[in-house]
């Protein structure tokens, strides 16, 4: 099974959606003028705008919350560990790219979309007169909330949970299922609710740590440094063969960390009914940079310094000892927790679309069953269809954005 999944995810992201990724980033960023360097500006420009019921602060919480989850600490130590230190750097490009392809897509989100039809679903259907494409967006869409969204989130943070406790994992399973029911049974308003209370604290928390490792070992980081520039232009990768490997993996890890490019985001800066286009581009921009550039970064530099086999428990332990695996545990815990809730918007609002807006309750248990699940079963599968199912949702996404580049220029 291993294997049929493997050549699926192969044949996606085969070199095709690569180029596609980086091709639309550059010419988005080109057409945009550089849009990334003026990110302080425009966060300026509208730091007090009110995202229509949402508070700007709540939304950001809300969607930093999908993006800000296990990939951050597991997923970048991974891309180290398949790709080699040269897929940080390609982890770099992809957010950097990545900042003006959430720029766009918010844009034209906030031009077609409306209270029935949000995200890329409704500039695809409106802007491209697809109908038929959004719905194949909107049930891929799905697909990667139950998978990416919902089951790799619960299944790595048992993986590090059950390093510090002798806890069954039906137990977890089912309390897993009883807290996440019952924060998406509450609709956005609790699940932004829930992120702000969680996410800064963890992840300033996490950052923090992070800080003390690379200065505790400042004396490796220029090394790594070097390293990473290195191996991202070898022709070997430490860890991966081929260069090309390298590129692929750290692209894969960025996007499955940031999203840029899969229509997550503007489907959660929907709830912004009465933020401008422009607002909401900019504060999407600060989640990937915030997300890549900061927490990934934090996480890749961390791990080098202290940990040749690319081990976050070792990086951490360096610092915290024995109490390591509880930390990251917590760590893991709440980053899955909001990603798990923020992903439940995402898919049900493609659902719901899918549906006419029936059966809503009905994909509420079933998004709770498969948090559920992802604690009993195996980690390795789920991370690769999480991979298929990101590739599949960034096609039609990326060809509306190509094709109505010109609008979000205007």
């Amino acid at each position: 099974m291993n294997a049929v999944l493997d050549r699926i995810n192969g044949y996606v992201w085969g070199g095709g959606l690569i180029f596609l990724l980086l091709g639309t980033g550059l010419l988005l960023t080109l057409k945009l003028g550089l849009v990334q360097f003026r990110l302080p500006g425009l966060l300026i420009k509208h730091r007090s705008e009110k995202k229509g019921g949402f508070t700007a602060f709540k939304t950001i919480c809300m969607s930093l919350g999908t993006t800000m989850g296990t990939g951050n600490i597991t997923g970048a130590a991974a891309s180290l560990a398949l790709g080699g230190a040269g897929s940080v750097f390609w982890m770099w490009v992809s957010a950097f790219l990545g900042m003006a392809l959430v720029y766009g897509e918010n844009v034209l989100s906030a031009k077609y979309g409306d209270s029935e039809l949000k995200g890329p679903a409704a500039y695809i259907s409106k802007g491209l007169n697809a109908p038929v494409l959004s719905r194949i967006f909107s049930f891929f869409c799905v697909a990667a909330s139950l998978g990416m969204g919902s089951m790799v989130q619960t299944g790595t943070f048992y993986g590090e949970l059950k390093k510090c406790c002798g806890i069954s994992p039906v137990i977890i399973s089912a309390i897993v299922f009883v807290i996440v029911f019952l924060i998406i049974r509450g609709g956005a308003e609790r699940i932004g609710t829930a992120a702000q209370l969680l996410l800064p604290a963890a992840s300033a928390a996490y950052g923090i740590i992070c800080v003390i490792i690379i200065i505790s070992h400042r004396n490796a980081l220029p090394e790594v440094v070097n390293t990473i520039f290195r191996e991202a232009f070898s022709l070997k990768s430490a860890a991966g063969g081929a260069a090309g490997y390298a590129v692929s993996v750290g692209i894969r890890r960025g996007i499955f960390s940031n999203e840029a490019g899969l229509g997550s985001s503007p489907l959660l800066h929907s709830t912004a009914d009465d933020a401008s286009p422009e607002a909401r581009g900019s504060w999407a921009m600060l989640e990937v940079f915030l997300d890549t550039m900061v927490c990934c970064t934090l996480t890749a530099l961390a791990v080098m310094c202290v940990s040749p086999d690319f081990s976050v428990s070792e990086a951490t332990a360096s610092v915290l000892g024995r109490y390591a695996p509880f930390f990251l545990a917590a760590e893991l815990g709440i980053f899955a927790l909001c990603t798990v809730i923020g992903w439940y918007y995402c898919g049900e609002t493609s659902f719901s679309y899918l549906t006419g807006g029936k059966f809503i309750g009905v994909f509420c248990a079933v998004y709770a069953a498969a948090a559920a699940l992802g604690i009993l079963i195996s980690l390795e599968s789920l991370w690769t269809l999480s991979d298929i199912f990101n590739g599949l949702m960034a096609f039609p996404n990326l060809l509306a954005i190509l094709l109505l580049m010109n609008k979000i220029k205007k």
